[in-house]
């Protein structure tokens, strides 16, 4: 893959709360596949959980500040609802971007894309 340019810790706490999502929504027995992939100008990875996927309803929300999906989980157990929103931000303050969706066979995909380093002349 080429090389993109990042800021490590902010690449790593995007990372960290999406693979601490996936752990958290599949179940015991269940799989977590990451993939990363070159397009055009860009490099892609996906985080493919096999839990529940994401409701039809909250699909376009789970991005906003202090949203959170599952209702009845606690603060303790749930989460605040920043990460998604303050990981976005931060795809976002590399060129890249952060979306959501769900798998066709189950579970919830997101997609993290950053833009390839641009090449120095020689």
């Amino acid at each position: 893959l080429p090389a993109v340019e990042v800021d490590p810790q902010r690449i790593e706490q995007i990372l960290s709360n999406l693979i601490s999502n996936a752990l958290r929504y599949t179940p015991a027995g269940g799989q977590i596949e990451v993939t990363l992939t070159r397009q055009p100008r860009q490099v892609s990875l996906q985080i493919h959980d096999s839990g529940p996927g994401i409701p039809a309803e909250s699909l376009g929300m789970v991005f906003e500040r202090f949203y959170r999906a599952d209702k009845s989980r606690s603060r303790a157990e749930g989460g605040s609802g920043l990460g998604l929103a303050i990981a976005r931000q931060l795809a976002e303050a590399h060129g890249g971007t952060l979306t959501a969706a769900n798998h066709p066979q189950g579970g919830a995909v997101f997609t993290l894309t950053l833009p390839v380093r641009a090449e120095k002349p020689a």
